[in-house]
């Protein structure tokens, strides 16, 4: 029988070793196992072959019979460790607050407990007779949002 912890270690281990984390490991109907893997820079596909060889190095063929893919995380999931809120430094993204706010800014700053967006809102200044568009930064902590991800224009 498989074994997820001996695989996911190795997996994660494998990771590591080339400056990546691993996001999840996903075990799907049919014994499809799936591993998303993710890096400041990005997935090459010499880092997937790279961590699905050293999966393969500790699980026995004979024995065990999946497939198995290792993939990058994708662009267009939610965010889930600050790397990726770190990586997208400079996009635009979508959060949703833990009080159902739903936000839309960039991305200005990350790092291991917060971060913070560029929100355009309306402000009404002392004296003005209407309200003008202003960029307000927006600083949340991760457990205050129940997702941020990309917004992909073309």
């Amino acid at each position: 029988m498989l074994d997820h912890k001996v695989l996911e270690q190795a997996a994660a281990d494998a990771a590591a070793a080339r400056d990546l984390a691993l996001i999840e490991v996903n075990y799907l109907p049919d014994d499809v196992v799936e591993v998303l893997i993710d890096g400041l820079d990005g997935v090459t596909i010499d880092d997937c072959v790279a961590v699905n060889d050293a999966v393969l190095a500790v699980v026995n063929r004979d024995e065990d019979d999946f497939e198995l893919t290792v993939a990058g995380y994708g662009i267009s999931d939610p965010f889930r460790l600050p790397l990726h809120y770190l990586k997208n430094i400079g996009g635009e993204v979508e959060t949703l607050t833990a009080d159902g706010r739903k936000l839309r800014g960039t991305l200005t700053a990350a790092d291991d407990n917060e971060f913070t967006l560029e929100v355009l809102t309306r402000v009404k200044r002392e004296g003005a007779k209407r309200p003008v568009s202003e960029l307000v930064p927006v600083t949340f902590s991760y457990d205050s949002v129940k997702y941020t991800k990309n917004i992909i224009t073309f």
